[in-house]
C-alpha cells in the first residue's frame, strides 16, 4: 500500500464512505503480513519509496502464488524478478491475463500502482551479452515510473560507438551502465557526463573475469567520481537505485 492509497482510505473514512472496520481491514497489514514462510512488507513503498519485489528463485510455485495473491489483495501491483518459464506459466494460469511478462528481463508484473511518470534514465551496455541484465534494470525503472532510453553495445572495444551517442545523456537524470569483461565502460561514461552513474558488473567474460569479479573490482576502483556500484548481474538493484534518485530529485522541487 502506497501513500496515495492510505490517503484515499483515510479520506473515504472521514467522509463516511467506508466504515472503521473496512478501513481497518485495508490497513491491518501494517507493518507486515505474516505468512510464516514469508513476511510481506506491504508498506515498503511508503517507507522506502519503492515497493517490495518478489525474488522467485528458491521459492516453490505455491509460495510464489500465495505471496502474489496476498500482495494483490493489499496493493494494486505485484512484481516478480528472476522468473523461470515454469513460474511464468503458473502465474498466467492462476492469475489470468493480467500478468505482464518481460522475457529478456525475466520480470513478471501483475496489476499496476498509480505512479506519476517522472524523470529519464538512460540504460547503457558495453555489449549485446549484457542486455538481459540491462533489461532487468530498464523494466524496473519503467515500472517505478521513470521514462527509459536504451543505448546498447557501445563498449570500449569501439568507443566511437559511445562518443557518437553522447547527446542522449544531456536530458538524463541518471545513467545506468552495464558491463562485463574488465568493466571499464562506467568509468568512461562517468568521465564524460555530470549525471549520476549507476554501474552494474555482469558475469559476462572469459576465465579471468571470474564470473564478474573482475568487472566488479574494476568499477569499485574507478578513478571517475560519482559512480555507485551494485552487485554482479543486479539489474533490479540498479533500476531501484536510479528510480530512487529520480524520485528524490523531483520530490525536492
Amino acid at each position: 500500500m502506497n501513500r496515495e492509497r492510505i490517503e484515499r482510505t483515510l479520506s473515504e473514512l472521514a467522509k463516511g464512505d467506508i466504515t472503521v472496520a473496512e478501513a481497518l481491514e485495508r490497513l491491518k497489514g501494517m507493518p507486515y503480513e505474516d505468512l510464516e514462510f514469508a513476511k510481506l512488507d506491504h508498506h515498503r513503498e511508503l517507507r522506502r519509496g519503492i515497493p517490495e519485489a518478489i525474488y522467485t528463485p528458491g521459492k516453490t510455485e505455491a509460495q510464489v502464488l500465495e505471496i502474489a495473491r496476498r500482495t494483490l489483495a493489499r496493493k494494486g501491483e505485484a512484481v516478480f524478478t528472476r522468473v523461470a518459464e515454469d513460474t511464468r506459466r503458473m502465474l498466467e494460469r492462476e492469475l489470468g491475463g493480467d500478468v505482464r511478462w518481460y522475457p529478456e528481463a525475466r520480470i513478471a508484473a501483475v496489476g499496476a500502482e498509480e505512479r506519476r511518470r517522472q524523470g529519464r534514465v538512460v540504460v547503457v551496455t558495453a555489449g549485446t551479452s549484457d542486455i538481459p541484465v540491462a533489461e532487468e534494470a530498464a523494466v524496473t525503472c519503467d515500472i517505478l515510473g521513470c521514462d527509459v532510453d536504451r543505448l546498447y553495445d557501445v563498449g570500449v572495444a569501439g568507443v566511437h560507438r559511445l562518443t557518437s551517442n553522447l547527446g542522449q545523456f544531456g536530458s538524463a537524470d541518471v545513467i545506468i551502465v552495464i558491463a562485463g569483461m574488465e568493466g571499464a565502460l562506467p568509468s568512461v561514461v562517468a568521465g564524460l557526463t555530470d549525471k549520476p552513474v549507476v554501474a552494474v558488473p555482469t558475469s559476462v567474460g572469459y576465465g579471468a573475469s571470474f564470473g564478474g569479479m573482475a568487472a566488479l573490482l574494476g568499477m569499485l576502483s574507478s578513478c571517475s567520481s560519482g559512480i555507485g556500484v551494485v552487485n554482479i548481474d543486479n539489474g533490479f538493484g540498479a533500476g531501484a537505485l536510479a528510480a530512487l534518485i529520480v524520485k528524490n530529485k523531483y520530490s525536492a522541487r
